[in-house]
Order: C-alpha cells, then structure tokens, then sequence
C-alpha cells in the first residue's frame, strides 16, 4: 500500500517565541516552488491556535487558496500552512507515488509547529479540487494528526491506509463541468458514510469553484466541530 503517512506532530511541551511573526511569510523547507504560512492577527503565543494544511488546485500556486481563506482565517483565528506541488498537480495525481509532495507538506508542517503553538484539538488539511483529493488521501492517512478533513470540489480518494477517524467536509456544485459531481463527490461521500466517518457535506448550485458562503460555513464547522 502506498505509504502516506506524515511524521510531523504539534510540539506542545515547548518554549515557542514571544514574539511569533504574524501574516503572510514564505516558508524555508525546500521545493521547486514557493511555499506560504499565514498567522493570524490574533494569534499569541501562550493560546494555541487551530491550523488548516491548505492544498492548490492543478495548475495553480500555493497562495491560490489563500487568497480565498485569507481573511475569514484572519478572523477565526487561523494558521495556514500552504507549500506548493512540485509540479502542476500533486505526485499521485500525477501518476505517482507519494514522495516529494508528501515530504514537503511534512516539512511545511514541522516546520510551523516548532515555532508556533498549535492547538492539537483542531489541526486540519484542506484542498480545492485536485488539492481536495490529496487532503483527503493525507488527511484519511493521518487520522491521529488531523481532526478535520475540508475538501472542495475533490475527484477522488488516494491509495491509502485509513487511520483514526477525522472530520470530514465535503462540498461540490451541482454544475461542475471539470469534476462532475455523481462520479465524484456524491461516490465518495456514499463511501465515507458507509465507512462511519463523521460527514458534513453541501452541494450548491455552480460550477467548480468555492463560493463565499460555502468557505464561510466551512471555517463555522471546523471551528464548532
């Protein structure tokens, strides 16, 4: 079975700065492409605050789905952690086993939860599209480190060893023209829903996209689930 399992954990027994960087910065940990964290405003040191991995879309960048959650995070309170693919798509969209995407995405996260306080009750990975595929291959592979899995307009879900039981958010348009809704995210949440694992799902009238409201009902969900 492919391995895609992630090593890197919240380090709740450290010192973290009193002085912790807030908004957007670049992340140091590799790639071919630019990687991003965005703290919010309110974040503080001695409180720890809930993280989302955040996964692009084909074709797109790591600031991508920033741009859509950036200050609905800012206003929940949020860490974003958001590293970009190595190539167009993530490796096993790609045709490929889980490798450098994986091991970047585990340094992205390592790297933010040694130098920020992460609330170990509400860490999540989340994706638009091919990036809602990947979040929920990663994030139904580390269920001891996730909590919450949000998937956007996702197509698929990885090979993969399941792994504890996160929660899972799933949303997709009725009008999707790229990944048809029926064959995609109506088939996997039938099989998430026969598997037991707790769901929230929303189908909106529209195309491949994530409205205002459905990212705002999202962030409501990770925040109260």
């Amino acid at each position: 079975m492919p391995d895609a399992r992630l090593g890197a954990r919240p380090a709740p027994a450290a010192v973290f700065p009193l002085e912790a960087p807030t908004g957007l910065h670049k992340l140091d940990v590799g790639g071919t492409r630019d990687s991003y964290v965005f703290v919010s405003s309110q974040y503080r040191p001695d409180r720890p605050a809930p993280l989302v991995l955040l996964l692009h879309g084909a074709g797109g960048h790591a600031h991508d789905g920033l741009r859509v959650l950036l200050h609905l995070a800012d206003h929940a309170g949020l860490i974003l952690v958001a590293p970009a693919s190595t190539r167009h798509t993530w490796d096993i969209i790609a045709g490929r086993s889980y490798g450098p995407d994986r091991d970047l995405a585990d340094r992205a996260l390592a790297d933010v939860f040694a130098r920020y306080h992460v609330d170990d009750t509400r860490v999540a990975v989340g994706g638009f599209s091919d990036g809602a595929s990947y979040a929920l291959s990663l994030g139904l592979a580390n269920g001891d480190l996730f909590t919450h899995v949000l998937a956007f307009s996702p197509g698929f879900i990885g090979p993969m060893t399941p792994r504890g039981e996160p929660n899972v958010f799933i949303s997709h348009g009725t009008d999707d023209p790229i990944l048809p809704i029926d064959p995609c995210s109506r088939r996997i949440v039938a099989q998430l829903r026969a598997a037991g694992y707790p769901l929230r799902y929303e189908e909106f009238e529209g195309e491949h996209v994530i409205p205002p409201g459905i990212a705002e009902s999202a962030l409501d969900w990770l925040a109260k689930t």
